[in-house]
């Protein structure tokens, strides 16, 4: 079969893999679909936390069933044939997190992607205890219920309220996703990011509040006090994953408000950590997602409330992939979501 791998930063290739075999607690799954996620171009580009090389990229994707054991099958309400999702976070179940029920802050968790080999190849094996049924959703719809599943989990640790302010900083995909989220809660939400392009687009597919250019410190503090009376945003999310975008967000929140950090980085942050007492911010770390988001987002998506597909902006062919990345790479400031089509369900 045909698989990609990135071999070391800047360098991506289609190459020859071996075939997977379903075992028992095991389905095979044909890829469907296939998004590249900022994880994975920071693993191309050299600069995820959690990247090592060689590495087959990949943890958003659909898939179609095909050979699962009965028994399998049974247990979990799956057959062959049906369209799927997959719980991409590989947990150990034995340290303290994972016997507290914190699974998805495992203290030695594996991402698909990151810290083991993921998804972009023609097939792969699932546990069948992480198989999610589509629903009915299409292909396209279900690679996106992963981004979409990190971005609700961030928001929900807000308990954002209708009515409240939210600011969300990051307009690559998991930034709009919880502009989303935010928005499905009844907040009034706007997005901060560099590049301008992408914060027009954010606001129109999302159909957000407003937008803050985020091309200075003084310029994005200025925006901030006008949009919200001076009094700064009941929420703030981090969807970027730089200390100064860290340090915009605890800037910007209300006193008395609460920050969320959803990106990922590798750079130290330099603050007076004392305005974190001042203010009496809440500050809430975000990792991964738990099976219930996955569950309650096919079902928000199904009932036709939001239309995750519209953060899709560029398709490319399995054969294209090395191209889908360099792309991305050069052009992140105008690619919102980059997809790979690897097949279509039979």
């Amino acid at each position: 079969m045909k698989a990609i791998r990135i071999n070391q930063p800047g360098e991506a290739e289609i190459f020859t893999a071996e075939k997977p075999a379903a075992t028992p607690g095991t389905a095979l799954l044909k890829l469907l679909y296939g998004g590249i996620c900022g994880s994975d171009l920071g693993t191309y580009r050299g600069t995820f936390a959690y990247a090592s090389y060689p590495r087959i990229p990949g943890h958003e994707f659909s898939a179609q069933i095909v050979d699962i054991a009965p028994e399998d099958a049974a247990k979990y309400n799956l057959r062959v044939g049906q369209i799927v999702t997959c719980n991409p976070y590989f947990n150990c179940g034995s340290c303290y997190s994972c016997t507290r029920g914190f699974v998805n802050c495992c203290e030695h968790n594996e991402t698909m992607g990151a810290q083991r080999d993921g998804a972009f190849t023609e097939y792969i094996t699932m546990p069948v205890e992480r198989i999610y049924d589509g629903k009915g959703l299409s292909p396209l719809q279900l690679a996106l219920i992963e981004p979409f599943c990190i971005s609700y989990h961030g928001a929900s640790h807000a308990d954002i309220k209708p009515g409240e302010k939210v600011l969300v900083i990051g307009a690559g995909t998991i930034g709009v996703l919880a502009a989303a989220a935010a928005k499905a809660a009844g907040a009034e939400v706007y997005i901060a990011d560099i590049a301008p392009k992408k914060l027009d687009h954010a606001v129109e597919i999302m159909d957000l509040a407003g937008r803050i250019l985020n091309d200075s410190p003084e310029h994005f503090l200025e925006q901030v006090q006008q949009v919200t009376n001076g009094n700064g945003f009941d929420v703030t999310i981090e969807a970027v994953g730089l200390p100064a975008t860290f340090l915009s967000c605890v800037d910007a929140a209300a006193f008395g408000g609460r920050v969320v950090q959803v990106g990922v980085g590798k750079r130290n942050a330099d603050f007076n950590f004392t305005l974190l007492q001042k203010k009496e911010l809440k500050l809430y770390g975000s990792r991964n997602a738990l099976k219930k988001d996955f569950l309650e987002l096919i079902d928000l998506v199904k009932s036709g409330k939001i239309d995750i597909t519209k953060v899709v902006t560029n398709t490319y062919e399995l054969a294209d992939a090395p191209q889908a990345f360099k792309d991305f790479s050069e052009h992140a400031d105008a690619m919102l979501k980059v997809v790979i089509h690897f097949a279509d369900p039979e």
